[in-house]
């Protein structure tokens, strides 16, 4: 649940006591505790004295139905289970200073209480105090969810902000912080390996990387899965350092160990890299691995949205420094409001369109693109808005005859507005499997030869294409196998009739149904499925024992039917015509599996497969700049705790330490209690 204020006062669901320990129950992080290890399964359990039930009990209300007690002094309600010294650590945590005894005998149980100061007087319940506790573990998921290092806590201006608002506020240092966040990711990550054992079927890989402010390497692993609803999954795995040197050799052996980690060695289809050479030198050794090990085959693909992009930067690379000038111009536009009114002024006057202000300036393709529309689409107004503010924007920013002709032939013969429908559509399009991506990229392909072909070209735009060009050969290379051709098959908008030439080979398609029936059509792999199907066993007709020979002629009469019907499945499936490009594959899917039992199940390997190694809208859009940026800033001794944990909860995980459930609703119910409790104090002064 994402809070803040204003979903702070939801009514909140009394949760199951079973299910989930009340956060005012939740155990208190003392950092001497953390910091002497006491998670450590060698660490002896700290003793139990015998708890004073009758001092607590006399604070509870028991239920006329004898199934919950509730608190005197708040109105809490807890099982009749509850175990006693839990009623007491709510009592001191929620009401400090109730009963010294009470406080004493709390204090000697393992989870050390909040320090708080005892209330003044006892001759009437108090108000709702907020365990500064629980304020330190909203304030541990706004760190987790902003990808903050734990030492922003440290900074004086902070904690001043919160004491002007409370005075009684006690952050926890950066350290503490620190080892909750670490204790915190062992707990999710021990979450995330039960939830990869529960997969039925196989898991496609896909690698980031980056370097850090450090100089430091980095690469996340994310597992991808179709599960058994026909909804698309994803978790990210890791984020491992790379050691020095940082080559092909590292990135493997860092992939290994995610691997026998998660105990995947024998479940993984194929890996999406970022295009690097390192790259797919790792996932080469990776697969030289795997086919020694004698699992199940395994490949790997590049990037199609980092090969469009790098394409796209070969065609730009002769125009990159009039767009730098195009950009400043932008920067100061969107920075002040008066040439802001004077562009959109012009823009009417000349007519040269409706711009939405401010303008996309950023360094990535998506913010290219808008600097060259400026230019060949509000060339008037760019030119009369520097002519009018030349004090401030100086006439280094006036694009010359030459310039503006460049940007015009390049945006022209390139047909750039095509290149930005396609990345427009990768990043929106839902649905972009492989073979959606081949067919963007063999159109891609074609403009390019176009271009190529023109005689009317100046020499160095055909340079360009001629780069182009080479990088999109490189991309068909890599991802002419087999297994591309079987993932772009099982793609109902696609199969055969959409195949690019320079994959659609026609021993491709016997490859495909030998793979099938190896791997799929057998009963011992139908009778594993998750359906609970099992092959009928064959009637012995005679009534007594069959001889060996006939056993063996039954198996083998079993195995011809199997393949046969396997071989049945594919054919129907692949003479069928293809569905419209806006047709949901995962429900289509859904919807025909009782007409393909075995394709099926396929389907739901090779779907998984990535064509993208990270979202398009990060390759193409600003949303990349800013994602860049925070991982770029992030110290070594965060940076795995923190964007892992921020990763799993922004996939729908629940922030758990050691083995309690972190129950954010309930700490804003508090958070929103005593706010409230405040505001009528201070009406009734």
């Amino acid at each position: 649940m994402e809070w803040n204020v204003n979903n702070a006062f939801k009514t909140y669901k009394e949760m199951e006591p079973k299910a989930m320990m009340d956060m005012s129950l939740l155990p208190h992080s003392d950092p001497i505790d953390i910091a002497l290890g006491s998670s450590s399964p060698n660490s002896a359990p700290p003793k139990r004295k015998k708890t004073m039930t009758s001092v607590f009990l006399k604070y509870f209300d028991t239920a006329p139905d004898s199934k919950t007690r509730k608190c005197k002094l708040c109105g809490q309600s807890y099982s009749i289970a509850t175990a006693t010294g839990n009623l007491g650590r709510h009592l001191n945590n929620r009401h400090p200073g109730y009963d010294k005894a009470a406080a004493a005998d709390v204090a000697t149980t393992s989870v050390p209480p909040v320090s708080v100061k005892p209330s003044p007087s006892h001759s009437k319940p108090p108000h709702h105090h907020l365990d500064y506790d629980h304020f330190n573990w909203l304030l541990l998921k706004w760190l987790s969810l902003s990808s903050l290092p734990p030492s922003t806590v440290d900074e004086t201006w902070l904690a001043n902000s919160f004491k002007f608002l409370n005075p009684s506020v006690q952050l926890w240092p950066s350290e503490k912080y620190k080892a909750v966040l670490k204790e915190v990711f062992r707990s999710m990550q021990g979450v995330v390996k039960t939830s990869l054992e529960n997969i039925q079927s196989r898991v496609s890989l896909t690698l980031s990387f980056w370097s850090s402010y450090e100089n430091i390497f980095y690469m996340s692993v994310t597992g991808h899965w179709i599960d058994e609803n026909w909804s698309s999954r994803s978790l990210l795995l890791d984020i491992c350092r790379i050691p020095y040197p940082s080559g092909g050799s590292e990135i493997y052996n860092s992939l290994l160990k995610v691997f026998k980690m998660y105990a995947i060695e024998d479940r993984v289809l194929c890996c999406t890299h970022d295009n690097s050479e390192n790259a797919s030198h790792a996932c080469h050794s990776l697969k030289e691995y795997l086919d020694g090990q004698k699992v199940l085959p395994f490949c790997y693909i590049p990037c199609a949205a980092q090969t469009l992009n790098d394409i796209i930067d070969e065609g730009l690379a002769t125009i990159k420094p009039i767009i730098s000038k195009i950009r400043e111009f932008t920067q100061e536009l969107n920075a002040s409001s008066e040439l802001s009114d004077d562009f959109v002024q012009l823009t009417t006057a000349y007519q040269e369109g409706n711009w939405k202000l401010p303008v996309d300036a950023s360094s990535r393709w998506s913010g290219n693109y808008q600097m060259v529309n400026i230019l060949c689409k509000a060339g008037k107004s760019l030119d009369s808005v520097i002519r009018k503010n030349e004090d401030c924007l100086e006439n280094r920013l006036m694009l010359t005859s030459a310039e503006k002709n460049a940007v015009s032939i390049v945006h022209s013969y390139l047909d750039l507005d095509s290149f930005h429908k396609t990345t427009d559509d990768m990043c929106t399009n839902k649905d972009l499997t492989v073979g959606l991506a081949l067919l963007f990229m063999d159109n891609i392909s074609e403009m390019i030869t176009t271009c190529q072909k023109s005689c009317h070209n100046p020499d160095w735009l055909r340079t360009c294409a001629e780069n182009m060009s080479q990088k999109a050969r490189s991309y068909n290379t890599q991802v002419c196998n087999v297994f591309t051709y079987i993932t772009a098959v099982l793609d109902p908008r696609i199969k055969t009739e959409y195949i690019p030439e320079t994959l659609n080979f026609e021993s491709y398609i016997d490859e495909a149904r030998v793979h099938f029936i190896r791997n799929y059509a057998s009963p011992h792999f139908t009778s594993s499925l998750a359906t609970g199907y099992r092959p009928h066993q064959e009637i012995d007709e005679g009534g007594g024992n069959i001889s060996f020979a006939e056993e063996i002629a039954r198996r083998k009469r079993r195995g011809s039917m199997s393949n046969s019907n396997a071989v049945d499945e594919l054919t129907q499936y692949l003479s069928e015509s293809i569905v419209p490009m806006q047709t949901d594959v995962l429900d289509w899917w859904k919807g025909n599996s009782g007409r393909y039992p075995r394709l099926s199940n396929m389907a739901r390997d090779f779907l998984a497969v990535q064509a993208t190694s990270a979202a398009p809208e990060e390759i193409f859009c600003v949303k990349g700049e800013e994602i860049d940026k925070q991982k770029y800033c992030m110290p070594h001794d965060s940076t795995q705790s923190v964007l892992c944990i921020r990763s799993w909860i922004e996939a729908g995980m629940k922030l758990k330490f050691k083995s309690t459930e972190i129950d954010y609703e309930r700490l804003m119910e508090l958070a929103a209690t005593v706010a409230a409790d405040n505001s009528d104090k201070n009406q009734h002064k």
